[in-house]
């Protein structure tokens, strides 16, 4: 079986996003509190950097669950990941779920175990003997 770079990628973008889900309700806030006091805008591009990440992580997890299908890798890891990226990029008010989800969806598709339908084909090379 082979291991696919798209899924080591996409576990440690799960792994950042979480660091950074952790962090967007202190920036986001500080941010608002910030505007509120000097009157400026800075809660939006907070806001919408941390939901693009959001975003990007949902599409690369897409495709990751697009490549490890083909490839016959579990999609367990895949379809955690989509899950918890969508739940924060629908709203940073579900940031805490969105971190679980994602660390166990890490932790699955960074194993890249095969599918249960997954069948081993016989490699004639390793079989032969001189």
């Amino acid at each position: 079986m082979t291991r696919l770079k798209i899924n080591t990628w996409t576990g440690i973008l799960d792994i950042v996003n979480c660091v950074l889900f952790a962090l967007s309700w202190f920036v986001i806030f500080g941010a608002a509190f910030s505007d509120a006091s000097n009157g400026g805008s800075s809660t939006d591009s907070a806001a919408t950097f941390f939901y693009a990440m959001a975003w990007i992580g949902f599409v690369l997890n897409i495709i990751a669950l697009v490549q490890s299908r083909k490839h016959n890798i579990s999609l367990v890891g895949s379809v955690l990941g989509i899950i918890g990226s969508a739940l924060f990029g629908f709203t940073a008010a579900l940031a805490f779920p969105a971190m679980v989800v994602l660390i166990v969806a890490a932790v699955f598709i960074m194993l890249q175990h095969p599918s249960k339908n997954y069948v081993p084909q016989n490699d004639d090379s390793q079989s032969r003997t001189n």
